[in-house]
């Protein structure tokens, strides 16, 4: 089986972007050479996440307001009182999953209709990085 493991680095400019990283992904996939396995891209960070949905910025505002609504900021979480004031950061990547796998067939992600990959912030404006572990024959 071969492998191949890269790191993508994000600094983003605000605290919550989504990151279209698909063609990234792809990229490293073809460096890869595999044919027939997975990719695994997984958030390394506990505020940020990873998922596959629509590339259409109407619903990316939609996940945005989402999140939002089901864990808004709130100065009264528990996890505060520790110093930090990122608890909503932490339940948006609860939502949100921190990683996904991506079948590879014929040497190509093998997506159903429109799906991307992005990388989800919760927490920006510090370094973070995301594991791309491509796997297979």
């Amino acid at each position: 089986m071969k492998t191949l493991t890269e790191y993508l680095w994000f600094e983003t400019k605000k605290p919550r972007e989504y990151i279209n990283i698909t063609g990234t992904v792809e990229e490293i996939l073809r460096r890869s050479k595999v044919q027939e396995g997975m990719v695994l891209v997984s958030a390394m960070h506990i505020t940020a996440g990873v998922y596959v949905n629509d590339a259409e910025n109407g619903l990316i505002q939609d996940i945005d307001a989402w999140l939002e609504r089901l864990a808004p900021f709130d100065a009264g979480y528990h996890h505060h009182r520790t110093g930090e004031t990122n608890g909503d950061a932490h339940l948006k990547s609860l939502l949100v999953h921190h990683e996904v796998i991506v079948p590879v067939t014929g040497g190509k992600l093998d997506f159903g209709p429109w799906q991307q990959i992005y990388y989800a912030e919760f927490d920006g404006q510090r370094r973070k990085r995301v594991i791309v572990k491509v796997m297979g024959e």
